[in-house]
């Protein structure tokens, strides 16, 4: 499973870093930041990658609140969040919650596009 997460985004950083000590082999984690292979794997465009987090499970690749409850599912200490946050109405309500923090993240983080874009 791979995992695509903006590494020069503080907050996205910081979770991630978290995830990244419990040393799952099976999960590879993906830098998106001037990455023209994780856009030819994800088939998605920087504007895409930068908007939210991706997983690449097999062929499939998974955004969003649900990329959060794979990666969770796939790590015994963060299990019972994907156990939570599975049930319908709650995961209805925290992929609303997510949109709305990913989208501020964006635009927080959305400069580097321009940056990418000028080269």
């Amino acid at each position: 499973m791979k995992v695509y997460f903006n590494n020069s985004c503080k907050i996205c950083k910081a979770e991630i870093d978290l995830y990244k000590k419990e040393e799952i082999n099976e999960i590879n984690w993906i830098d998106i930041t001037n990455n023209k292979i994780a856009e030819k794997e994800t088939l998605k465009d920087s504007k895409q990658l930068l908007r939210r987090l991706h997983v690449k499970d097999g062929e499939k690749v998974i955004e969003g609140a649900a990329a959060f409850l794979l990666l969770w599912k796939k790590m015994p200490k963060y299990k019972f969040l994907y156990n939570f946050f599975k049930l319908p109405v709650i995961f209805n309500i925290f992929s609303f919650a997510y949109e709305i923090l990913a989208y501020f993240l964006y635009l927080k983080n959305k400069k580097q596009l321009n940056l990418t874009e000028k080269k």
